[in-house]
C-alpha cells in the first residue's frame, strides 16, 4: 500500500514540482495540494493522510500540536528555512518521530527518504535545525506574532502585512501591541532587534 501523502506549500512552483516528484514514487500517493493552512484539518482528515508534508511558513500557520492531538495517525514532516528556526521549533524537535524537521535546501533524495522515514515512524531531524532549536531561547510570542514581526521586518505597515495574511489592519495593530508587551519594546524596531537578539526570528 502507497502512503498517502497530503503537501501544503504556500509556492505554487515548488509545490507542483514537490508534488510531481513524490507521484513519481510508487511507494507515495499524493492525496492532495493545498497552499493555505486553514483547510489542512479537514483535508487531512477527508484524505486519511499518512502524512504532511508542511512549509512552515505557510499562510494561515497550521497548530502542530493541535493537529497531532486531532489526528493521532497523522505524522508530519515540516520543510523550514535554515534562517526561520527560532525557540518555537523546539517544541516541535520534541515531538519526534511523530514530527520530522528538514531544511528547504535539503536534496530531492533527501526528502523522499525523510517522507518514507517519518511515515516508518523513524526520527527525522536535520542536525544543524536541531542545534538551532536547541540553543534558541523559547520564544513568548505565538507563530501568528512571529508571522506579523517577520512582515514588520521588511517595513511593511499594518495594510500590507494583514493583506498578506489575510487578517484585518485591527487584528494586525492588536498582534504588534501584544508583541511590544511581550518583548518589553517601546517601538517596533526595537521588538523586531530583541527577537533577532534571541533567535526567534
Amino acid at each position: 500500500m502507497a502512503t498517502r501523502v497530503l503537501l501544503a506549500h504556500r509556492t505554487g512552483l515548488l509545490r507542483d514540482a514537490l508534488s510531481a516528484e513524490l507521484a513519481r514514487q510508487n511507494d507515495l500517493e499524493v492525496m492532495a495540494e493545498l497552499d493555505q493552512g486553514n483547510s489542512v484539518l479537514a483535508t487531512a482528515r477527508r484524505t486519511r493522510a499518512q502524512v504532511l508534508v508542511l512549509d512552515v511558513m505557510l499562510r494561515d500557520p497550521v497548530d502542530v500540536h493541535d493537529l497531532c492531538r486531532q489526528l493521532p495517525g497523522l505524522r508530519v514532516l515540516m520543510l523550514l528555512e535554515r534562517g526561520t528556526v527560532d525557540g518555537t521549533c523546539l517544541s516541535l524537535a520534541r515531538m519526534a518521530p511523530r514530527v520530522g524537521l528538514i531544511a528547504t535546501d535539503a536534496s530531492l533524495a533527501d526528502l523522499l527518504d525523510a517522507v518514507r522515514r517519518v511515515a516508518r515512524g523513524e526520527p527525522v531531524l536535520d542536525p544543524a535545525l536541531a542545534v538551532a532549536a536547541l540553543t534558541a531561547a523559547e520564544s513568548p510570542l505565538t507563530h501568528r506574532e512571529l508571522d506579523v514581526l517577520r512582515l514588520a521586518m521588511t517595513g511593511a505597515p499594518p495594510q500590507e502585512i494583514a493583506r498578506t495574511l489575510y487578517l484585518s489592519p485591527g487584528t494586525v495593530r492588536n498582534y504588534l501591541s501584544h508583541i511590544l508587551t511581550k518583548t518589553g519594546a517601546r517601538t517596533r524596531i526595537e521588538a523586531i532587534r530583541i527577537a533577532q537578539d534571541a533567535g526567534w526570528i
